[in-house]
């Protein structure tokens, strides 16, 4: 875990996420969303937590309690997180955009990127090993290209996505598995292997004039793609 020896430091990022999230409340740089929300909705969870989940944007629930993720698809998560020995107080939970589109209409490209230094400024905080963007919108914001989440998710990559190189690994949104039996089974399946992924730690970081240069930037891969296989086991192709 980063900086697990060092409370300092952890109290030190907490205080710094502590800053953002205050910064982020005021931000009014989207009009439509800015005054349409009832709360932003900062994201939740552990400041320096190994796992991080960025799903798309709040809906009516999430800006009602402020917290991403809520209703039956944060149930399904809180479900999949204890089936392998984890709690949302343990993880980090934000989203690509802080406060709700009007009528819950998808994000504009202009409101994802005045959101994406909010994101990256949290990556940078919380500074995770692991990172699931879950759904089509936020793999494809994370991964800088437009790879469809059936085709990419389970499938985990070494990836630069701003200041930090992570695990990127792809998952269904569990709203989406929700609509069949089937599709909770294969998110269960791939969450399974979180921890797998986990005791790797977390990838070697870029230098520091990299991490700057690329603040502003897509994502972009650093390595060959690592798959799981079926019994967990991981290997690159």
């Amino acid at each position: 875990m980063p900086d697990a020896d060092d409370p300092d430091a952890v109290a030190q990022r907490t205080r710094a996420l502590a800053d953002l999230e205050r910064r982020v409340c005021a931000c009014t740089r989207c009009p439509a969303p800015a005054a349409a929300r009832t709360r932003v909705v900062f994201g939740s969870g552990s400041p320096d937590a190994e796992l991080m989940f960025v799903g798309e944007a709040p809906g009516i629930a999430e800006d009602r309690l402020g917290s991403p993720l809520a209703g039956a698809a944060g149930r399904l998560l809180d479900e999949l997180l204890a089936g392998i020995g984890l709690t949302r107080d343990a993880v980090a939970v934000i989203t690509l955009i802080r406060c709700r589109p009007p009528d819950n209409r998808a994000p504009l490209a202009a409101e994802l990127d005045a959101c994406q230094e909010h994101l990256f400024a949290q990556l940078e905080l919380v500074r995770p090993a692991v990172v699931c963007p879950l759904g089509n919108a936020a793999t494809r914001r994370l991964r800088g290209d437009t790879a469809r989440i059936t085709a990419v998710r389970g499938v985990a990559e070494v990836w630069t996505v701003g200041p930090r190189t992570v695990r990127l690994y792809p998952l269904v949104h569990p709203a989406a598995a929700l609509y069949s039996p089937e599709g909770v089974e294969l998110l269960t399946a791939d969450v399974a292997r979180i921890p797998a992924l986990l005791a790797q730690g977390a990838p070697a970081q870029p230098e520091p004039a990299v991490a700057h240069a690329h603040a502003l930037d897509a994502a972009e891969p650093v390595s060959a793609a690592v798959s799981v296989s079926d019994d967990g086991q991981l290997g690159l192709f």
